[in-house]
């Protein structure tokens, strides 16, 4: 069962919400910090990142590449705009499949209370036609799968 939640605002965002049962500041850390990275935003069972760049800071560079035996690699490039630790990130990114997908704008929060932290993940998408494309790909599915794993990572340091 997911525990992401996904709406559609206006003709081209989405906004994905979902809870961890973890400090803010590990679930932050999470999203910008290459080694956790590599532990859980792999998407789809048998997926590695064996590539991880991240460099946060305004301008700083992001560079994810996935790979899976057996099967064709891709890869997501993007910048920072903005970061506010334990509060929010902004960055753009698009994806190389292998031609590059249109800039899709991305602001995560995260609040935290009682222990547990609630990331909202707004994309803010180029036009209604990029959105509907992102939506089919199953973008949802391989999201949940990547949150599962960072809940089992999130669930070692609950109690810190």
């Amino acid at each position: 069962m997911s525990k992401l939640e996904l709406a559609l605002d206006g003709d081209n965002h989405i906004i994905v919400t979902r809870t961890f049962k973890a400090p803010a500041e590990f679930v932050y850390r999470a999203h910008i910090e290459p080694a956790l990275i590599q532990q859980w935003m792999l998407g789809p069972e048998g997926y590695t990142m064996p590539v991880c760049i991240s460099e946060p800071k305004p301008g700083g560079k992001i560079r994810y590449e996935w790979a899976r035996p057996g099967k064709p690699g891709f890869y997501l490039t993007g910048e920072y705009i903005a970061l506010e630790p334990y509060t929010s990130i902004e960055h753009v990114e698009r994806m190389h499949l292998p031609e590059p997908t249109p800039d899709n704008h991305v602001r995560t929060t995260f609040v935290e209370t009682n222990a547990e932290t609630t990331i909202t993940v707004r994309m803010s998408l180029p036009s209604k036609e990029v959105r509907a494309m992102l939506l089919s790909s199953g973008m949802d599915q391989g999201m949940e799968s990547s949150y599962r794993r960072l809940d089992t990572i999130a669930s070692g340091v609950a109690t810190i």
